[in-house]
Order: structure tokens, then sequence, then C-alpha cells
């Protein structure tokens, strides 16, 4: 008895290490990922760009992420693939690469889009990772997952603000070897993946699969959380692209200040996604979404109106609220079609960066025929699409916390 005690300690261990070690390669991924748009004053200065090309930037490397981690995701499902995380990592570190040394705007296009192509490979695989390593508590595990991606995403104007501004757009070149660490690293989880992958038991992943929900109850479940990214991802673009132009236009901010107020932002969004899952096990993945997006409401309807300290306060509790969605969500979506975690892991991610680019390229229009506050205006109002929440079944399952998920 004692012999197994301490064995499944060792084993909760192991697992528990790999989880944080992919949730700080997540960070690293996301870190360089947040470089494009932290960067993106510089480049808009140097290369005379409108904010329509901002958004079609946004556009390129998000929406490529978009389209295809569902595919990677699904390939996944039926072939796993270990190393894709390090193969992931690789084309993220060629993407900064061609990012820091473009000579015009279509090679920035060219280095955004191996950035996406990146974003898509290592997100599902990894998110899968995360579930197959949690134990049961798949709501932490995939929050703990998410939140390295998150604290890497809010250092990227940190670091633009301190680091890129003062030596310019070729600085972007010394981050590439934080991502050549971020390979080494993933290539030794890989190869650990690979040698304990086989002991899942193909009766777990059978009573898996028998527990999904009617088909057309899923179907709708689905679209209703499709909406709902809709409105969270759609207002979170306009923080994460717009907000430095924002605080610079109406406040007359320098870039440095808004830079470190977007990371004030980022910050605060990566300590909401932490805290989604584990509430989210605890009462229910429903709840903390309707909560989630529809509680930003009243905050996001005040924030065009009121002066510089009030806009930095509620963009930190939106940033707080909003973010706790999305690992409820994903998980959330993961019970609705058990068997297909990555799948719906690269759907999920997908449709984030894909709401995100395509929210970004929207309002970089808009704000070209019209203004930049009126983007905050219209968007005030995204987050009363949490009403759907209302639509989603209660979904139960039980907690396995001898399981690898």
């Amino acid at each position: 008895m004692t012999h197994a005690v301490i064995g499944r300690q060792k084993t909760g261990t192991t697992l528990f290490v790999v989880l944080c070690v992919i949730s700080f390669c997540h960070f690293v991924n996301d870190l360089a990922q947040s470089l494009l748009p932290a960067i993106y004053p510089i480049v808009k200065t140097k290369f005379s760009l409108t904010f329509g090309q901002i958004g079609m930037l946004t556009l390129v490397s998000q929406g490529i992420a978009s389209l295809l981690q569902p595919v990677v995701g699904l390939y996944t499902d039926r072939k796993h693939q270990p190393y894709s995380l390090s193969f992931g990592m690789g084309c993220t570190l060629l993407g900064l690469l061609a990012f820091a040394f473009a000579p015009n705007f279509p090679v920035l296009l060219v280095g955004a889009a191996i950035l996406g192509l990146g974003s898509a490979i290592f997100h599902p695989e990894s998110s899968r990772l995360a579930r197959f390593v949690s134990g049961g508590a798949h709501g932490f595990a995939q929050s703990l997952f998410q939140v390295g991606g998150n604290f890497g995403g809010s250092f990227g104007p940190l670091l633009a603000a301190f680091f890129i501004l003062p030596r310019g757009q070729e600085s972007l070149a010394w981050f590439a070897l934080v991502a050549l660490g971020g390979m080494s690293i993933l290539a030794v989880v890989g190869r650990w993946y690979k040698a304990n992958h086989r002991a899942q038991s193909p009766s777990h992943r059978a009573s898996a699969a028998g527990t999904a929900m009617p088909r057309q109850q899923v179907r709708c479940a689905l679209a209703v959380l499709i909406a709902l990214m809709f409105s969270k991802f759609f207002y979170l673009a306009s923080i994460t692209s717009y907000y430095i132009f924002y605080l610079m236009h109406r406040f007359h901010l320098p870039t440095e200040t808004a830079q470190i107020y977007l990371f004030v932002f980022l910050a605060a969004s990566a300590a909401g996604t932490f805290f989604g899952g584990p509430i989210g096990d605890r009462v229910g993945r429903k709840t903390v979404i309707w909560v989630s997006i529809l509680g930003v409401l009243p905050f996001t309807l005040v924030l065009p109106y009121v002066g510089l300290a009030a806009t930095v306060a509620l963009t930190v509790v939106i940033g707080l609220v909003l973010s706790s969605a999305f690992s409820a969500m994903v998980v959330y979506a993961q019970e609705l079609m058990p068997g297909r975690v990555g799948m719906v892991s690269g759907l999920f991610f997908g449709l984030a960066f894909g709401m995100a680019a395509i929210g970004a390229a929207v309002l970089g229009v808009v704000a070209d025929w019209t203004s930049i506050e009126f983007v905050y205006h219209v968007c005030a109002f995204l987050p009363a699409i949490g009403l759907l929440a209302a639509f989603l079944p209660n979904v139960k399952t039980e907690r396995r916390p001898g399981t690898a998920g």
C-alpha cells in the first residue's frame, strides 16, 4: 500500500512538473507572438502604415493560426505528434527573424504569416498535453497552461517599451534566442510525451467517448460558444491592437507610457485566465462563462467617457473578468465532445486567433474612417452578447483524480 501511495505521489509530481514546463513554453511562444502588436508604433512610423495595414498584419498572423489550428488538432487526434510542439516553436523563431529584418511591408506580412504558423502548430497539441497531465482537474490544468501564454503576451508591450523601442526593429532578433531555448525544452517534453502517451488506457478513451451529448444539442451549444467568442475576442482586439493609439491620441501619452498601460491590462487578463479554470472546476463552466462575458458590460459602457486614471482602472477590471471565460470555454467544449481533445482545442484556439484577427482588421478600417475613440464607443456593447450563455446546456462530468485526462 505504501509503495502504491509513493508511486502515485511521484506520478502526480511528474505530471505537475510537465504541466509547469509546457505553461512556461506557452509563455515563451506567446511572448514572441505579442511582440508583433507591441512594435506596431515602430513599423507604422518607419513604413508609413495606415491603421488598415496594421490590422492586416494581425489578420495575416492570427488568421493563419485560426484556419490551421483546427486542422492540426484534427490530424493529431488521429496521429500523435509529440514533436510538433518543438517544430511549432521553430516556426515562431523564424517569424521573429523575418520580422526583425523586414525591409518593407510585404516582408512584414511574411513574418506575420510564419508567426501564425508557429502558433497553429503549437497550441492544439500543447493544450491536449495539458489535459493529459491534468490528473482530472481539467479546468485548473487548462488555466495554468493558458496563464503562461497570457503572461507571455502581457510582457510584449513592456519589452517593447524598455528594450525594443530604444534599439529599433532589429532588436527583435534577440528574442529568437529565447525561442531557441523553448525549442530545446519542448524536444525533451516531446520525448517524455511520446513515451507516456502509450500508457493512456484505450478503455478510458472509450468510456469518455460514451458520455457525449446528442449531436443537435452539441451543435447548438457550440453555436452559442462561437457567438460568445466573437463578443470576447472582438472586444479584446480593440484593446490589444489599438489601446496604445487610443491612449496616445486621447490623453496625449508618450508611446513608452502607453505600452506600460497595455502591459497592465494584459497582466490583469493573465490573472483572470488563471482563476477561470479552477473556479469552473468548483462552480461549473457555464456559470463562469455567463459571469465573465456579461459581467464586464457596465465597465465597457463607461470606459469611453472617463479620464486616464479611471480608464486604466476599468481596463484592469475588464481584463480580469473577461479573460476568465476562455479556460472554462475550452474545457466545456472538450466535455461536449470527449475523445476529440485536439480538434476541440485547435478549433477554440483557432477561433480565438481568428476572431481577434478579423476584429483587428475591421476595427482598423473603422478607425481610419472615423476615429480611434469611435471604436471604443461601438465595442462597448459587445459583452451584451453574453446573454446567450443562458442557452448553454449543463455539462456534468466526474472528476477522476487518478487519471491523466
